[in-house]
Order: structure tokens, then C-alpha cells, then sequence
């Protein structure tokens, strides 16, 4: 990508409209524009950070061994008549008459349709466990949508769903799922802390939300400090084990950690004094078991080892996927702009030429570029007539964790400057040396990704 034939329209005035920092700097940056109240457009770049992050929510989802679908955004209303939801989910639902005067409905999430799915087609435990999901555009219609991405209209959203025949079996599920998203939110430099919370319109005894500790975050909360000590990191889990998934579970949620809607202030007066925290979080993702709820309002059946007929136990898992760039901002931003974490970044590097049509750094910098993308990097090359403040500031911006800067005078002595966009620092190497860095730092991310 070269930035002259790219489109990325930076903004050079605050825009008075954003509230929060994330929605500042994503307007910015040229990331989205809104289009309506609560609506936006994904431009080139924001697009671009939104794919990073829907191919990491796949690879975590599938392998835990979730199983991809794609479902309509419209849905028909006698589902939701069916499980009772239809009338009782209120106002954020966007209904709609077609031409035949068919009920219809912007679906704001899915469990009526999957759940009559798995009726049309599974009637033997021999098919359990069974976990389907898909990467869907969602509407709920807001009263008062604000703070750009973070509680828009239309958003995008992954939502899962396990069928198993007991509730043992969809307890394993729900635990199978918390693995994943601790492995997914990590991957994309966020610590999203699972904290007990209410099942709301979903329904479900079991529920936890995944939350990051932000200013800006909409939810009180009240944990433990020792759980911002906890780390996933590389450890290898077997997803099939129910030993392995039940002891992450234990780990990360034995430890007090409530939204304000469950908040227990007698139970959190048991943490010592020292490492109680009251704070601000932003939801990123909710797992849920509800047992038996749809199923057995939709007629959800399968035949036990014993010839009978009960109904699956279910659970829905989801994860803000375009939320989660929001998240990601307010906690990876200074005064410059963005800061993305390596995993999540839309370009790997920055090119920065100082002194465009001067033959010595316009071949280096094409060079750098060309030899970056054989490394599989995914460079962003500022080729722009434009002065160096303008092109750092550009950089800054829009949030690159590395920069490589060519100069003439560097270049005298085969020398390029490479900058780390969190702590600031820059060192002089070779162009070959520069390349040979960033493949080593990029190499973990690599190895991240799931190949199954």
C-alpha cells in the first residue's frame, strides 16, 4: 500500500460531534463515518483493523472446535412469537412489514433462528455436542446511540451457539467458550476481565461479560486486583477436556469480579481492603447457558440413549466484534493518537521516505518495501510530497506500532532509522537489519494464528 493511492482521509480538526477518545480518533484517522445516527461507513483503513479482528475471533472460535454458518439479518416475527420474545423485547427491535404484509424483524441476535436450524435438521444425541456460530451485521434500534462505535445502531457481531444433551455437557460449553475468548482477547492485546453479570432479554443463570478497565467505560465495576494479574498467555488447552476448561474457569473467576448490576457488597467486603477496585469497563463479549429455555419453546428435540425425547440444553456466546476497536483505542491511545497493539495493527510498518523524488531514498524506501512484503509484512509506504512532520504525524495518527524512517543522510552511511510508536524509541540499523527485526517481532503473532 502506498499512501498517494490510498484513501485515507485524515481529518485535521477535532470533530465536535465524538465524545469519547475512540470515537475522536476514529473519525480522525479516516477509520468510519457516520452515515446516520448510530450508522457508519467503514472506510478503507477501519475496514481493513475490522477484518484483522474478525479473522482472529474465526481462528480462536474454530479452534475450539465451533463450527461456521451464516445466518440472515432478517428475520421472521413467528420465530420470536414462538419463544415468547417477539413482544417482550421492546423497542430496540426493528420490525418491518414486507409487501405481503409478513412480519419481519432486523434480527438483534439469533437464538430463535439457530434453535430452529438445529430442529429441522438434528434429532439424535449421536449429533451432541454441536457448537454453530457466524460473523453477522446486527441493528438494535438505541434511544440515544452515541459514542461512535460503542453503543451504535448497527454493529458487527460474532454470536455462537452449543446444543448438548445435558446441562454437564453445557457447562463444558460455556467453559470451552470463556478459554476462547481469554486466547482471543489476548491475541489482540486486551485484558478483558470475565466478570459475573445479569442475562438481561437473553435469559440464563449462568452469564459472564468480558469487560476492559477504560475511563470511558459505560459499567461499574468492582473486582479483585489480584485478577488483573492473571495471564492466559501460550499455554496449549484441549478443548475436549473438561478437567482443563473447568480449571481456566476456576482460575479467572474464582476471584470477586461484578458488574454493578450483580455487584454483592457483602460478598466484596471478604476481599482484603487492599484489592478491592471500583472502576469503568467497557463489554467486549458475554457468554450465557440457559438450559432448556428455547428449546423447549420451539420444540428443540433430540432422542437420549434411552429413546427419549428431551429437549437440547443451549447457550449463547457473543463478542462485540466492532465494538472491540472501540476498546481497543481507549486503551491504546496518548496525546499522538492511536497506538495498535501488533496483533490487531492494520499495517505492520510504516515507510516514511523524508525526501520524496530524491533518487537515493525513493529506491531504498521501494526496496524496504518490496522486501517487507516478501518477509510477509504488510507494510504502509508514506510516498506522499508532503513535509516530515506532516508524514510522522499521519503515521502517529493512525496508530502503526513501527515506523522506518530513510533519509539521505542516513543512507550515506546505509543506516534507517526504526521507531517503536509505544515507548518512542529509535535506533539506527541497516535497511536489512530493520527488515530482519520487525519479521522477529512479528513472528509471535504469526504462530498465534490457528492453521486447523
Amino acid at each position: 500500500m502506498r499512501l498517494s493511492r490510498y484513501f485515507l482521509p485524515v481529518l485535521k480538526e477535532e470533530p465536535k460531534e465524538a465524545q469519547i477518545v475512540s470515537h475522536r480518533l476514529m473519525l480522525r484517522s479516516g477509520m468510519i463515518r457516520q452515515q446516520a445516527a448510530g450508522i457508519y461507513s467503514w472506510l478503507p483503513l477501519g475496514n481493513k483493523i475490522l477484518k484483522r479482528i474478525e479473522q482472529i475471533v474465526h481462528e480462536e472460535q474454530q479452534r475450539a472446535g465451533h463450527i461456521p454458518l451464516l445466518m440472515p439479518t432478517l428475520q421472521p416475527a413467528d420465530l420470536w412469537r414462538e419463544s415468547g420474545r417477539y413482544d417482550a423485547y421492546g423497542e430496540e427491535m426493528l420490525r418491518i412489514t414486507d409487501r405481503n404484509k409478513r412480519e419481519m424483524l432486523y434480527g438483534p441476535t439469533n437464538e430463535e433462528m439457530i434453535t430452529d436450524i438445529f430442529r429441522s435438521y438434528v434429532s439424535s444425541y449421536k449429533s451432541l455436542p454441536l457448537t454453530l456460530y457466524h460473523i453477522q451485521w446486527k441493528f438494535r434500534d438505541e434511544m440515544r446511540p452515541r459514542f461512535g462505535v460503542m453503543r451504535g445502531r448497527e454493529f458487527l457481531m460474532k454470536d455462537g451457539y452449543n446444543f448438548d444433551l445435558t446441562k454437564e455437557d453445557a457447562l463444558h460449553a460455556y467453559n470451552r467458550h470463556l478459554v476462547s475468548y481469554l486466547r482471543t482477547y489476548e491475541r489482540m492485546g486486551l485484558q478483558a476481565i470475565p466478570m459475573r453479570a445479569d442475562g438481561g432479554p437473553i435469559g440464563g443463570d449462568y452469564t459472564h461479560e468480558f469487560l476492559v478497565l477504560a475511563e470511558t467505560g459505560e459499567s461499574e465495576v468492582f473486582y479483585d486486583s489480584e485478577i488483573t494479574d492473571l495471564k492466559f498467555g501460550n499455554r496449549q488447552i484441549d478443548y475436549d477436556s473438561v478437567e482443563q476448561c473447568e480449571g481456566v474457569l476456576q482460575e479467572f473467576t474464582s476471584r470477586y469480579a461484578r458488574t454493578d448490576e450483580t455487584h454483592d457488597e457483602a460478598i466484596f467486603a471478604e476481599v482484603p481492603e487492599d484489592r478491592r477496585r471500583s472502576a469503568r469497563g467497557i463489554e467486549v463479549g458475554q457468554i450465557f447457558y440457559f438450559g432448556t429455555k428455547y428449546s423447549e419453546a420451539m420444540g428443540a428435540n433430540v432422542v437420549n440413549d434411552k429413546g427419549e425425547r428431551v429437549p437440547a440444553h443451549m447457550g449463547s456466546h457473543g463478542i462485540g466484534v466492532s465494538r472491540l476497536l472501540g476498546a481497543i483505542i481507549e486503551a491504546n491511545h496518548d496525546d499522538k493518537g492511536i497506538i495498535w497493539p501488533e496483533g490487531v495493527t492494520p499495517f505492520h510498518v510504516g515507510i516514511v521516505n523524508l525526501k520524496q523524488g530524491d533518487a537515493s531514498t525513493d529506491s531504498a524506501s521501494e526496496a524496504l518495501y518490496t522486501e517487507l512484503k516478501a518477509a510477509g509484512l504488510d507494510p504502509l509506504y508514506d510516498d506522499r510530497d508532503e513535509r516530515a512532520g506532516a508524514k510522522f504525524a499521519t503515521i502517529d495518527l493512525i496508530g502503526l506500532p513501527w515506523r522506518i524512517t530513510v533519509g539521505p543522510r542516513g543512507l550515506a552511511e546505509n543506516k534507517v532509522e526504526l521507531t517503536n510508536r509505544r515507548s518512542g524509541e529509535s535506533v539506527e540499523m541497516s535497511p536489512a537489519e530493520a527488515v530482519q527485526r520487525l519479521k522477529a517481532v512479528y513472528q509471535p503473532v504469526f504462530d498465534a494464528a490457528y492453521k486447523g
